[in-house]
């Protein structure tokens, strides 16, 4: 849902001329495919990993995250990777549900998300900085969810 949501945001909100959009589930890719296919011209969907993006280095202007980050078990190796296609000066923008949002047994009962190592808001901060980000905005959510906007 988030790639083909996420990419109609970019689109219209933020005015992209092309945006490559990817998401690890099949079923997600293909969903995405359909409701943007009067966008083709505009718009790569594909399955991908982002630990491991399907890009040269310094390729793209932004990278948006739209809640996946926190899926991603080794969530510090897709900041890096974010970090290296992103161009100099380019934008990373994440929204992020945060450790006491996925730790809390409501939210264990119906959503699955990786338990191990996750991170709150200052964690998730910290780690932009240590992946190369020079913070541009940091907001939270009642310690749940948590925006982010960082720059190369």
């Amino acid at each position: 849902m988030w790639a083909r949501v996420g990419t109609e945001l970019i689109l219209d909100v933020f005015g992209a001329e092309h945006v490559d959009a990817f998401d690890l589930d099949p079923r997600m890719v293909e969903r995405a495919r359909k409701r943007l296919l009067d966008r083709r011209s505009q718009v790569r969907v594909r399955v991908g990993d982002a630990s491991a993006i399907d890009a040269p280095a310094s390729t793209y202007d932004a990278v948006f995250d739209f809640g996946i980050i926190h899926h991603v078990p080794d969530w510090r190796a897709a900041l890096a990777e974010i970090h290296r296609v992103l161009k100099p000066g380019g934008r990373f923008y994440a929204e992020e549900m945060l450790r006491s949002f996925i730790v809390h047994p409501l939210t264990r009962r119906f959503l699955e998300h990786p338990l191990e190592d996750r991170f709150d808001a200052p964690a998730f901060a910290g780690e932009l900085r240590a992946s190369g980000f020079e913070w541009v905005a940091v907001e939270e959510l009642w310690d749940s969810v948590g925006w982010f906007c960082a720059q190369k």
